[in-house]
């Protein structure tokens, strides 16, 4: 016979969605900020025009988050709080100190993130499944970055190096991230065990993690 397959408690799911769209709305949040000021490292008008967009709409998702978070009768406050030190202090240790630093981090590193939130997100009821793949689906800043980067390696070469080395550290922090919100919060790291039935699951989700970092490197024209 095979393995018995877990079915999530209703309640222990209730909050796991309430979790997970709680550390998106912060995050959502943070990019905002941080897409806000990035945009005024941009050395052109039109660079800066474009990452002022994306934050739009970065602050968009979060209030689409944090209206879904008043329909289950939570305070958005209240379901972001628990989640402001690791998001902050990922973001402290990784900011950016250049344009182009700014644009693989967001691309690399937040991109990483977002794929992360996304498989979680395959094991929610829906309406929620939903709308946690529109709030995570790309504003524009995959293309405008990839086009930039690549631009900036044809004039210099030299940065090439440089900006991979600031990828890897972006992953590794990224990773630890993720790995902690999962481990300090039961509900979720419940629904993200359930849903991929077992530890060769996770290793699984994990190396398709892995792929989407390969992709995006080698789309920047940097070694993953």
């Amino acid at each position: 016979m095979g393995a018995e397959v877990r079915v999530l408690d209703v309640e222990v799911q209730r909050r796991a969605v309430v979790e997970l769209l709680g550390v998106l709305s912060y995050a959502e949040l943070t990019a905002f900020d941080r897409l806000a000021e990035d945009a005024r490292m941009a050395p052109t008008l039109a660079g800066r025009a474009a990452l002022a967009r994306m934050a739009a709409a970065e602050i968009a998702h979060h209030d689409r988050l944090s209206a879904r978070l008043v329909e289950l009768g939570v305070d958005p406050a209240d379901a972001m709080a628990p989640f402001v030190a690791a998001l902050d202090g990922f973001h402290d240790q990784t900011r950016a100190g250049s344009w182009l630093e700014g644009l693989v981090k967001a691309h690399v590193g937040d991109g990483l993130a977002t794929d992360f939130y996304r498989e979680v997100a395959t094991f929610l009821p829906q309406p929620d499944r939903g709308l946690v793949e529109e709030v995570l689906a790309d504003t524009g800043h995959a293309d405008f970055a990839v086009r930039e980067v690549r631009a900036a390696i044809a004039a210099d070469p030299t940065q090439a190096g440089r900006l991979a080395l600031w990828a890897r550290r972006l992953v590794g922090e990224a990773l630890t991230q993720s790995q902690a919100v999962i481990a300090e919060h039961d509900d979720l790291a419940d629904l993200m065990m359930t849903g991929t039935g077992d530890l060769a699951g996770v290793g699984k989700l994990l190396q398709r993690l892995t792929a989407a970092h390969g992709v995006r490197m080698k789309a920047l024209g940097l070694n993953p």
